[in-house]
């Protein structure tokens, strides 16, 4: 199970540091309806993301994606190493992408429809960020193979199936917590996250994928290497 739970961690937290989820929950919690369209949001999100993950575990289990105490089977490690090198062109797209100096970061569109969506508008928009951004797709299903093709059983790919999407959902449930618990400073501290998250968001996840990327491919060479 170690070896399950090590092998995913960095893809769990790589999504669980995304900013465009955390942005969209936030400003989520800002409109009139802020309470429901947060909780059908977070719920939402982690439910997609635990159908994903379960699918691509499954599925890679299933056809033999870990070769027993020999370590992964060799289609898993082409895998990762494809995308470890798609990792590091996001990463390059991303940083190519960034505002420049004294810019700001453009807002999509739908970010300025937010305040008219309600909890059934806020779940859709959670499942689409979840699994169809690419960004997010691809840190999902690497995170997800990596736990398929470890050495663990059944049991312990369980367990580190649902720690993934308990870590990888924090961009979400963390925001929803400090808006349901944290009192008259939640706004402030929400609005606080939001300006960081915002401003350092092509640096975040330029970092963020060039680390995944670079343990991806190093992880695939030394495995077929051996």
């Amino acid at each position: 199970m170690g070896d399950a739970i090590g092998q995913m961690l960095a893809s769990a937290v790589g999504i669980a540091i995304s900013p465009l989820p955390l942005i969209a929950v936030i400003l989520m919690l800002a409109t009139p309806r802020g309470r429901s369209n947060g909780i059908a949001f977070a719920l939402a999100w982690t439910v997609s993301l635990a159908v994903l993950v379960t699918v691509v575990v499954l599925a890679g289990s299933g056809a033999d994606a870990s070769e027993g105490d020999d370590g992964p089977a060799t289609w898993t490690l082409w895998l990762k190493l494809g995308l470890g090198a798609l990792f590091v062109l996001m990463a390059a797209n991303q940083w190519r992408g960034r505002p420049r100096e004294g810019q700001d970061a453009a807002e999509p569109q739908w970010m300025r429809a937010i305040d008219g969506f309600g909890p059934g508008k806020s779940a859709g928009l959670a499942a689409v960020l979840a699994v169809a951004n690419p960004k997010n797709l691809v840190l999902a299903v690497g995170g997800a193979v990596s736990i398929a093709s470890s050495t663990a059983d059944a049991g312990g790919k369980a367990v580190a199936g649902v720690l993934m999407v308990v870590v990888a959902s924090l961009c979400t449930t963390l925001p929803l917590a400090v808006y349901l618990f944290g009192g008259e400073r939640s706004s402030k501290v929400l609005g606080d996250w939001k300006t960081w998250m915002g401003r350092h968001n092509a640096a975040i996840m330029t970092t963020v994928l060039v680390v995944l990327g670079a343990k991806y491919i190093g992880d695939a060479i030394s495995g077929l290497a051996g």
